[in-house]
């Protein structure tokens, strides 16, 4: 099978399992929202593409939040061929290693500062605040229609040299910004 084709599939099944936890989190059965949304963070990691170089990949969250239990057993696997690392940062001279910043709802206030410290920088910018993705931040993990869903700032991938692959962009449930 080639390897565009198994990519799909791969992301196939992972939008079926995503629709099972969703289905299962409301009858309050089988994972967390934080399962799900730890699930979303690493395979975000899969579906954008990075100015080269990297050796590891790491997932920095920033804030109090409650998805640490959760990504803490994806540490040491194995995403798009480099191993995963999982990290707590306080501020902008640590993110010299993160691929990906997930930053907490309850640092809303900090949003503005935050994203200008990752401004140019290929760091793919991630939080569970409904209006992340309208403020600046590349994606915003949303509860909507009774599931969990995503909006995309494609402006803000530009911005910062990262590019989302089109079946990343399918399942958006919003895209804003130019090259929609």
């Amino acid at each position: 099978m080639p390897t565009s084709a198994f990519s799909r599939l791969a992301f196939r099944l992972l939008l079926v399992l995503a629709a099972a936890v969703n289905t299962a989190l409301s009858f309050g059965q089988v994972a967390s929202e934080g399962q799900l949304k730890a699930a979303y963070l690493v395979n975000f990691l899969k579906y954008i593409e990075w100015p080269a170089g990297r050796q590891t990949t790491s997932i920095c969250v920033l804030g109090r939040d409650s998805l640490m239990p959760y990504l803490v057993p994806y540490e040491g696997r194995q995403v798009s061929s480099r191993e995963l690392r999982i990290r707590r940062i306080s501020g902008p001279e640590q993110l010299a290693d993160c691929q990906l910043l997930f930053i907490a709802d309850s640092e809303e206030a900090r949003f503005p500062a935050v994203l200008r410290w990752t401004e140019k920088l290929p760091i793919l910018t991630v939080s569970d605040a409904e209006s992340f993705a309208r403020d600046g931040g590349a994606i915003a993990l949303i509860r909507a229609d009774g599931r969990l869903q995503f909006d995309i700032n494609n402006d803000t991938l530009s911005r910062n040299n990262l590019k989302p692959s089109s079946q990343l962009m399918r399942l958006a449930r919003q895209i804003i910004g130019a090259g929609k």
